[in-house]
């Protein structure tokens, strides 16, 4: 089922993107920005959200409604949108295995030795014309208007969390890594990650097939289980796997000191020495490959990954629980369980002797 609706989708993004450029013309009035753009847009990716969108939908709805697919195009904008801003903050140079879009715009600036703005300004202008579009493509769906307007405040609020996410991680990051608790690194997940990735495209697409308050809730608490989840298994990814897989580098979690799960294990779990250590690759200005392997051998040492592997197979027994109590359709829930718990495999099986 992913995959059929994921063809659609991939289908829908390229009409959109045409029909996009005949209503605003783009290409015509800078064809740099258009083809920066479309480029970003269509680079391959798994396009979770807006399958969720079409589950959620479709789960409650059993139908298809008119412009459903183009409608789920928002939260694939948004996303874009976000890991634009992300990457001009974050200074990483890479996304999905090519240049991100700020590094991008900076290599066709490299002959404009007058120009007094950077690649990082274009880019942070593209994500906002993105947003624009992800607006753009929720309107195209066919419902009640009572039911768009609440399904479009979800949109809103998963934008206003993810913001408010990126905000307290960048504060937080200021912070020494013993004054971070648990909590608050759930909370940064909870709003940086799990809201507009799992609960806000599920909960949007319920909402426009009519499901009730109690319903929404419980996708909101399925959401934040998978959505924490998932970014314990991705800051695994960043500190042990090669960019080649991750399609992002692999020291801009460690450049950036973020307190991520993992880290904070490691310091809890580890003595004075290596706690000293961690503090220590937190504060240079520019870590390079030997803190990272540095960082790695204190994580496997201190048994922060195994704590972490533990700490997702729990998550992920409470988000099973939740979508068995839904009142959603049996095959989409089925098609949820099937296709989301291969997600976590990859960092769930991995050895700590690697």
């Amino acid at each position: 089922m992913f995959s059929q609706i994921k063809k659609k989708i991939e289908k829908n993004l390229f009409s959109f993107l045409d029909q996009t450029n005949k209503n605003y013309p783009l290409s015509s009035t800078s064809p740099l920005l258009f083809s920066q753009i479309t480029d970003f847009i269509l680079r391959p990716g798994k396009r979770i959200r807006p399958i969720l969108f079409v589950i959620g939908y479709k789960g409650y709805s059993g139908k298809s409604a008119p412009g459903l697919y183009q409608s789920a195009l928002s939260f694939e904008l948004l996303h874009d949108f976000m890991l634009i801003h992300d990457d001009v903050i974050d200074k990483s140079l890479t996304r999905r295995g090519k240049p991100s879009l700020h590094a991008a715009f900076n290599n066709s600036l490299k002959k404009e030795t007058k120009a007094k703005f950077n690649g990082n300004d274009l880019a942070i202008i593209a994500g906002d014309v993105i947003y624009a579009l992800a607006i753009d493509a929720f309107l195209a769906i066919k419902e009640k208007l009572n039911l768009k307007e609440k399904a479009l405040r979800m949109i809103t609020k998963a934008a206003a969390f993810t913001g408010l996410g990126e905000f307290i991680e960048l504060i937080d990051g200021l912070k020494d890594i013993e004054k971070i608790t648990k909590k608050q690194i759930y909370k940064v997940y909870d709003y940086k990650t799990a809201f507009y990735t799992f609960s806000a495209p599920l909960a949007t697409g319920a909402i426009l097939a009519g499901a009730g308050k109690k319903e929404i809730g419980k996708i909101n608490e399925y959401g934040l289980c998978l959505g924490r989840a998932f970014q314990i298994n991705d800051d695994i990814l960043g500190m042990f796997y090669p960019e080649k897989i991750t399609g992002k580098s692999s020291l801009s979690d460690l450049r950036e000191a973020k307190k991520t799960l993992l880290i904070y294990y490691a310091y809890k779990n580890s003595p004075e020495e290596n706690r000293k250590k961690i503090k220590q690759l937190f504060k240079k200005e520019k870590a390079g490959h030997k803190d990272l392997l540095s960082m790695r051998k204190i994580i496997l040492k201190s048994k922060a990954l195994c704590a972490s592997q533990k700490e997702i197979a729990k998550l992920l027994k409470q988000s099973q629980s939740i979508l068995d109590s839904l009142a959603m359709k049996k095959e989409y829930k089925k098609a949820l369980a099937d296709n989301l718990l291969p997600f976590f495999e990859t960092t769930t099986s991995f050895s700590q002797h690697k």
